[in-house]
């Protein structure tokens, strides 16, 4: 029963002809940067776009004749770091020489690697995304008038996310960072072909306007409109007693010339708002006019019950 059961573990661990397991694919090669010059200028920016490698094609040759799911995403792992930092990614062509891989320089910085370091590659199998929360590395990223829509159209040139990554994207001839800060259901996702809901933390550095007093808040204009307002309202708000119109015995109305200005008062009244008004200028209703004085000539002091008299009995004429 021993010997069974060994017999069946050594056929899970390794295929027919003592071969590796038909569904695993696991390589080291020496990785270099997108701006190294065995690639042309096309496939360079190509990689620097989105998070894709570049293999040879004997690791083609090698992956069609494994039992491998699509589409093919691998785990880079660098063995010479102490944790072994890792990432995800897809593969953008099969057309780098022998031994040699292409990588986006940000994930070559978040591995901890240099030109030429070795770095492991195997496939591996993601779940597809559902969440992801970013954060900007700069505050400049907020400047784009749609940072959501840019960063949806970047992440076509990305196969999978991985927390914790720095990932850079181009936009208008410019590079933004982002921290992976967060990805649902599992530390590492797979992002083709699905819809997934996007956040955004607070840029690094950023910090939020200091809230503004209820004073500064509400101030109107600028400092001297301001001071002439407190003015206005000092002199209109003080009690002014026989404030209302006479009027004569006679019935007539007193004529009261106001001060001639280049406004003329007379014409404003409260409640109805100066249509006439200008920018910079500031009209106030005011009721102090000033006293007319008399004028030299005839006196045309009234004089009452100066009228001739009449009896109310009717006396027959002598």
């Amino acid at each position: 029963m021993k010997l069974i059961m060994f017999g069946m573990n050594m056929f899970d661990e390794f295929g027919m002809m003592g071969g590796p397991r038909a569904n695993r694919f696991s390589n080291k090669y020496r990785c270099y940067s997108s701006s190294f010059g065995a690639l042309s200028d096309t496939k360079s920016e190509d990689i620097k776009k989105g998070g894709k490698i570049i293999m040879p094609p004997s690791a083609l040759d090698q992956l069609s004749r494994l039992n491998i799911s699509y589409p093919m995403l691998f785990k880079l792992t660098n063995i010479n770091t102490a944790n072994e930092r890792s990432t995800h990614c897809g593969v953008l062509e099969f057309v780098a020489e022998e031994g040699v891989i292409f990588l986006p320089y940000w994930m070559m910085q978040n591995l901890l690697l240099s030109e030429g370091d070795l770095v492991h590659v195997e496939n591996c199998t993601l779940p597809i995304a559902t969440y992801a929360r970013f954060q900007p590395q700069s505050k400049d990223f907020h400047d784009i008038s749609n940072p959501k829509a840019v960063l949806e159209n970047a992440l076509r040139n990305f196969a999978c996310l991985t927390k914790g990554d720095v990932i850079a994207i181009q936009y208008n001839n410019r590079q933004y960072e982002l921290c992976v800060l967060e990805v649902k259901p599992q530390t590492a996702v797979c992002i083709i072909e699905c819809d997934i809901s996007l956040e955004f933390d607070a840029p690094v550095g950023y910090e939020p306007p200091a809230p503004k007093k209820a004073e500064e808040a509400f101030s109107v204009g600028t400092p001297d409109m301001k001071k002439a307002i407190e003015e206005y309202m000092k002199e209109n708000t003080t009690f002014s007693p026989f404030e209302g119109a006479g009027n004569r015995l006679d019935g007539k109305k007193k004529k009261v010339k106001a001060k001639k200005t280049e406004l003329d008062m007379s014409s404003i009244k409260r409640g109805i708002p100066n249509y006439k008004w200008k920018f910079g200028s500031l009209t106030y209703i005011r009721n102090n006019f000033p006293k007319k004085e008399p004028e030299a000539g005839p006196s045309t002091d009234f004089e009452a019950f100066s009228g001739q008299g009449q009896s109310l009995r009717n006396k027959r004429k002598k």
